[in-house]
């Protein structure tokens, strides 16, 4: 899926910028086929391209048959990276992903 980034903010993670901040939130980070690939708590894959200063793309898989403590040790560090990669928190991030499915561009 993929998310916006907050304008001015996109900057901060060209060269090793994502892949620092994913490292410092995340832990261990690997890239693969261009993408940075982690996984941590219950979410098995972790998945981030970075289309543009404006535009990050996330994959993520989590596993299922996990305990109620993993899902929610991901939870947290999934929304604190998102909000720190993008800009936005949990809730402006859902406001825009709305707003484009009720605009058909998702």
């Amino acid at each position: 899926m993929d998310f916006d980034i907050k304008k001015g903010h996109g900057a901060s993670l060209e060269g090793d910028g994502l892949k620092n901040l994913m490292t410092s939130v995340l832990g261990d980070v690997s890239e693969e086929n261009g993408a940075l690939v982690t996984s941590f708590g219950a979410t098995t894959r972790f998945e981030v391209r970075l289309l543009s200063r404006s535009v990050l793309s996330v994959v993520s898989t989590s596993d299922k048959n996990a305990t109620t403590e993993a899902m929610m040790v991901s939870n947290r560090k999934y929304n604190d990276f998102m909000e720190k990669a993008t800009g936005f928190n949990a809730k402006e991030r859902s406001k825009r992903l709305q707003k484009k499915a009720k605009e058909g561009k998702l």
